[in-house]
């Protein structure tokens, strides 16, 4: 018999009628059939690996799939506290080798913990993984506990952007705060021959041809993908190929002020205020005053874009994803007249503003999914200017920003504000530019209900500086006694006992560099030269 179904009042779909929730709170985005997934990296240091790592999390995060980034150099920087120089990453440095073993390892028990407990369904394992033995171990890990394998290989051979890297990171990393630039990119250059002396890449001709992979070549210039296993897999294949890491700026911001904007109203499809038209010619100013080269202006379909980018005097392009969220049977009332003539509505909406999806419209997840080609656009492009509207303006600054599920719908968007972004290091730079045009105030804060208790809408990428802040977390390595005791976690994982300091080695001693695992953390992405 077919079973009866309940529609949920707040997405609008279609449930059987057993009090099942709405939708699981693990994900924001299509929820995955598959086996969770461990993205392997592998490279030699100051290949980007890092930046690779990051962003990447970023752009699965914002579309729904809960993806978490374990930087083992983090780990190693919390069980060694102090690092003398390139010697600590000699192949035949046995104690140092323990170490690095016990680092992967204790990284690896909190990836199973993610994905089996913690409702994760993509694990990032960024480290160098340049040995056959370690890949090794690793697929033996993911096998043991049911887990799909994705490699990603970043390779670089191009001596001027290494050391261009190189140089980079020596002037910022903490790692050499107390030696000069002589003496930091000697032990730098000496600590990438130690990894070289081991690395062996990934083959997929002959000895790797049955793994899942992707080798990213000369910062993009070319790829080889080898059986890529699933959808997700595919997605992140796509994603890798149109981002680039050249020189560039993103502005954002809305329309004009419009006649609905005026009249409080939302949706529909007006034209400019007075002041909007103002705006729109204070844009046209900023705009020649950037002198930037090659600008390409996008807008949405609706005629207020469209006003503001006709001031600009310059080529545009329409795209019907960039226009504004689709309030379906609320489009072009004002939230007073939705709380009158639908208060379960409104009072829904503001229950779980990100989800919500107006009756025959969209929720923001909806807008998500609908912006995503805009985002895969934008990441192939230099200077863009779009043009949109608050919603649509929202989820594209979340995602550039690594913004949750539960920020999203309340970030701030003023009119006749630009927002210039900068993408650097492993996030963006965010300028706030106010064209001085007065203009009303169309954001509604949260309301009181919707702050309290625990939310679960909640994603998080725990690495990215500007992601939401973490709670505080407990520290993954007390000691490494501590963690043998608990590492038959990993079956035929298991290493050797090593003590956290070894009496008369020099090689763990304190000297004028930093914690040994930051470089990792702070360069690996500046394999790409500004």
């Amino acid at each position: 018999m077919p079973m009866e179904l309940t529609q949920s009042r707040i997405q609008k779909i279609w449930l059987p009628n057993d009090n099942r929730p709405a939708l699981p709170r693990r994900s924001c985005g299509p929820q995955l059939a598959n086996s969770p997934t461990v993205i392997v990296m592998v490279g030699l240091p100051a290949r980007g690996k890092t930046y690779i790592s990051k962003k990447l999390t970023r752009y699965l995060n914002w579309i729904g799939v809960p993806t978490k980034v374990f930087n083992v150099g983090e780990y190693r920087r919390e069980a060694v506290k102090h690092y003398s120089s390139y010697d600590f990453f000699r192949p035949d440095n046995e104690e140092a080798m323990k170490v690095r073993r016990q680092c992967a390892l204790a990284a690896l028990r909190d990836v199973k913990l993610y994905l089996t407990e913690e409702a994760g369904q993509i694990a990032v394992f960024d480290a160098t993984n340049t040995t056959r033995e370690r890949r090794g171990m690793i697929l033996n890990f993911a096998k043991e506990n049911g887990f799909k394998v994705f490699f990603i290989e970043s390779v670089c051979n191009d001596p001027t952007v290494v050391a261009t890297n190189v140089m980079e990171v020596k002037l910022s990393s903490p790692d050499y705060r107390d030696c000069n630039s002589t003496d930091a990119m000697e032990d730098f250059m000496k600590r990438i021959n130690c990894y070289q002396a081991s690395y062996q890449p990934l083959d997929p001709d002959d000895y790797d041809r049955e793994l899942s992979l992707i080798k990213v070549i000369d910062v993009g210039r070319r790829f080889l993908v080898n059986r890529v296993q699933d959808h997700i897999q595919s997605r992140i294949v796509y994603y890798l190929m149109n981002i680039h890491v050249q020189p560039r700026t993103i502005y954002l911001c809305r329309h004009g002020e419009s006649e609905f904007n005026l009249k409080g109203k939302i949706g529909g499809d007006s034209g400019l205020s007075n002041r909007g038209k103002k705006f729109a010619v204070a844009l046209n100013k900023f705009v020649e005053e950037q002198n930037l080269k090659d600008l390409k202006v996008w807008t949405s379909q609706l005629k207020r874009t469209i006003q503001t980018a006709e001031a600009l005097q310059l080529p545009y392009e329409q795209w019907k994803a960039l226009n504004e969220i689709d309030a379906g049977v609320c489009e072009e009332m004002t939230y007073e007249d939705i709380r009158e003539q639908h208060p379960e509505e409104f009072a829904l909406r503001d229950q779980d503003k990100y989800y919500y999806r107006y009756p025959s419209g969209e929720s923001y997840q909806d807008l998500v999914q609908r912006l995503e080609p805009v985002i895969m656009e934008l990441e192939r492009q230099e200077n863009v200017l779009v043009i949109c509207h608050q919603a649509v303006m929202r989820c594209l600054l979340a995602y550039f920003l690594d913004k949750s599920a539960d920020e999203m719908p309340y970030l701030k968007c003023p009119l006749h504000t630009v927002l210039k972004l900068t993408p650097v290091a492993y996030g963006c730079r965010v300028e706030s530019i106010s064209l001085n045009i007065e203009a009303v105030n169309t954001h509604r804060e949260r309301p009181e209900e919707a702050k309290k208790g625990p939310n679960p809408l909640m994603r998080r990428n725990s690495v990215t500086p500007l992601a939401s802040p973490e709670p505080t977390k407990k520290p993954r390595i007390n000691s490494f006694e501590e963690h043998v005791a608990v590492s038959s976690a990993l079956p035929g994982c298991v290493p050797q006992e090593v003590p956290t300091q070894m009496p008369g080695q020099p090689l763990l001693g304190k000297a004028c560099l930093r914690p040994v695992c930051h470089f990792l953390k702070v360069f690996s992405l500046l394999i790409f030269p500004r």
